[in-house]
């Protein structure tokens, strides 16, 4: 969560010191508990410095995806000092690895402009099929 949160402010440009409310905390803890996801966590004498998640989504199956099993990747971070040594890479791939024998035939993502080099490396491309629609139910 520690980690999660460091993330979620530089991400959002927030403050160091920023509280993120209770419902947020509440829910992302949950999830990490108990939704159907993956998180791996990098570590230097004990200290969590790099993460990645994936979250599995069941959809209706169609001729592309005919197992209905899609994936969501997130929480992709580094702690800035220990950037640009391919420890995010080595966490994705473990991510992927996983997804692939679990019979998922497409893993999304949304890219920061920092982190779209390191996600079309590895073979992600951006999609004119893809749409979303935000529904205002964000507090």
């Amino acid at each position: 969560m520690k980690l999660r949160e460091e993330m979620l402010r530089v991400v959002n440009r927030l403050p160091d010191d920023y509280e993120f409310s209770d419902e947020i905390k509440e829910h992302s803890r949950r999830y990490f508990l108990e939704g159907d996801q993956t998180t791996v966590i990098a570590l230097d004498n004990g200290d969590a410095i790099a993460c990645a998640s994936i979250s599995y989504i069941g959809v209706m199956p169609t001729f592309a995806h005919p197992t209905g099993k899609r994936a969501h990747l997130m929480n992709v971070y580094t702690n800035g000092s220990y950037r640009r040594r391919g420890i995010a890479r080595v966490l994705v791939n473990m991510l992927i690895d996983e997804a692939k024998e679990r019979g998922v035939t497409e893993i999304g993502l949304d890219a920061t402009e920092s982190g779209r080099p390191l996600y079309e490396s590895l073979g992600f491309s951006g999609s004119s099929e893809y749409m979303s629609l935000n529904t205002g139910n964000a507090h």
